[in-house]
């Protein structure tokens, strides 16, 4: 399986906050932002590391880093730049690209409307983040985009993930590890989370 799940208490508490409509803007910015950054570091246990000699106050030792411009972080617009504060705090030096994707509120089908990535997108291993896996359409079209410029590692960021988001990204791209904090059930009749905390987007952005 290539879907981990952060089960973790303090996460539950959070997510609990996020899906309260009573939880204003500013402490959802707030909390989204904190879940990227855990999601962050679940999904960077596989980075490779180069060796490196440093000096210590004390004497020269062997160390490891993480070479942070190997790296680019993909939202899409405009919900997924919701969680880019919470991993860049840890990764700063990581670059960044978007996309724009609108769902057709007939078809539920993404249609993109902007597209700009480092020249380099081919050479990185790209985070994409979006808080909401829902049907797992954006997910699967940004995929198809960033592949087709070359990336040969991807990962996929959420807060929320529905089943059948997770079953469509497995089932197309099922080289793409999910990272996600939590999974709701189902979907509504429109496409949205259920349970789940409402438009993500809106309520990171006060639009609603």
């Amino acid at each position: 399986m290539n879907l981990t799940i952060l089960n973790n208490a303090l996460i539950e508490h959070k997510i609990s906050l996020i899906r309260n409509k009573r939880t204003g803007t500013k402490e959802f910015r707030e909390i989204i932002s904190e879940i990227a950054t855990l999601l962050c570091y679940e999904a960077m246990k596989d980075a490779k590391l180069e060796e490196v000699e440093i000096e210590t106050p004390i004497c020269k030792t062997k160390a490891k880093i993480l070479r942070e411009d190997n790296y680019a972080f993909v939202p899409i617009l405009r919900a997924g730049t919701g969680m880019l504060d919470g991993l860049l705090n840890v990764i700063p030096n990581a670059k960044i690209g978007h996309i724009g994707l609108y769902r057709n509120e007939e078809t539920l089908i993404p249609v993109k409307y902007y597209y700009k990535m480092p020249g380099d997108i081919g050479k990185r291993e790209a985070i994409i983040l979006d808080p909401m896996l829902a049907t797992g359409g954006s997910a699967c079209d940004t995929i198809k985009c960033l592949k087709e410029d070359g990336v040969k590692k991807i990962k996929f960021l959420c807060i929320i993930a529905a089943k059948e988001g997770i079953k469509r990204l497995q089932e197309k791209h099922p080289d793409v590890d999910i990272y996600a904090a939590t999974v709701d059930e189902q979907l509504d009749e429109n496409g949205y989370i259920v349970p789940g905390l409402g438009d993500a987007g809106d309520r990171i952005f006060g639009t609603k």
